[in-house]
């Protein structure tokens, strides 16, 4: 979901960091049609076939209107793309996956209606959830999650879920990510016991929904790092609700940082992790994209996000 403007990184070592103003990756929303390299790529892996594209869209709405399982408050193209990409341009793939996002939003109107965009920007600020502005080196869009920095007495679980899901939906703008999917990596190297408790089946089951089976995104791996036995309570809760296609998709590497380095390359992770970059806190994240795209103010206001334009008027909080 975005470019990197500019850089004086890619391919430096740590010795050669200077301060992180200087040497700060700056990000945008990229909503530039695919390149003929990227349409290849969707075509071999994907089913992306320029040639049919334009039918399976119809097909999928048709689909949705003769079916009626759900009332999309959007049916243009390119809204319809994102969920052909991420199910592989398999029509009823695509549509089960549509359904199961207006699901989502009707069974959970905490993680959508009355966010409090002062108070996303304060939960932006730590490492909760952070986004670099810079891909893998299979040009994915990576999330890094660090559970461990989540307080439950200042922010709340639907807090979480909306900041997440805000980015998300964020990221999915972006054709190149549609395309390409995303990775996950979770940081477990502060989860305390008593971060588990919150940890439900129910909790569990949304986060299968907002990962994997309702949102327009496909995730391609999920790393986990800096386990503990802490952690292993938690797995327990939520492997049985796993597929064994899922699982095939993670990663766990412990407190070996070259395991993870065979799945992503250093030069394109944060020096936590073994690579070169410097963190990169969300509310930046903010500062750089919503603040200087009003195009991509205006596309999530339509997808329910009109409270993220205060975050373009109140500048006085940055």
């Amino acid at each position: 979901m975005i470019v990197i403007e500019c850089s004086s990184r890619d391919g430096i070592s740590m010795a050669d960091a200077v301060s992180y103003e200087e040497s700060r990756l700056k990000a945008s929303v990229d909503t530039e049609e695919p390149t003929e390299e990227l349409l290849q790529w969707a075509k071999e892996n994907i089913g992306e076939d320029p040639d049919t594209r334009e039918l399976r869209i119809c097909e999928l709405r048709d689909m949705i209107f003769e079916r009626g399982e759900c009332t999309p408050d959007c049916t243009d193209d390119d809204f319809l793309l994102r969920f052909l990409r991420a199910r592989h341009f398999i029509v009823p793939k695509a549509h089960r996956l549509l359904v199961n996002y207006y699901n989502f939003k009707e069974s959970r109107p905490e993680y959508f209606e009355n966010v409090d965009v002062n108070r996303m920007r304060q939960l932006a600020k730590t490492l909760v959830l952070s986004v670099p502005p810079y891909k893998d080196q299979h040009g994915r869009r990576m999330m890094f999650l660090n559970i461990g920095s989540w307080n439950p007495d200042e922010f709340t679980i639907p807090e979480l879920f909306q900041l997440a899901i805000g980015i998300l939906e964020m990221s999915v703008l972006e054709p190149k990510c549609q395309i390409k999917g995303g990775v996950f990596i979770v940081d477990l190297s502060e989860l305390s016991l008593n971060l588990v408790w919150y940890l439900t089946p129910a909790l569990a089951k949304d986060l299968m929904s907002v990962a994997m089976t309702s949102f327009p995104m496909r995730l391609e791996e999920v790393h986990f790092v800096f386990s503990s036995w802490v952690f292993d309570t938690a797995w327990s809760i939520f492997k049985p609700m796993l597929p064994s296609t899922v699982i095939a998709k993670i990663y766990f590497h412990g407190d070996d940082l070259d395991s993870l380095h065979n799945q992503i390359e250093p030069k394109y992770l944060p020096k936590r992790y073994g690579g070169i970059h410097f963190d990169y806190p969300l509310d930046v994240w903010f500062e750089d994209v919503i603040l200087n795209d009003e195009k991509i103010l205006e596309a999530m206001a339509q997808l329910g996000y009109e409270q993220l334009r205060r975050l373009k008027t109140d500048e006085s909080s940055y």
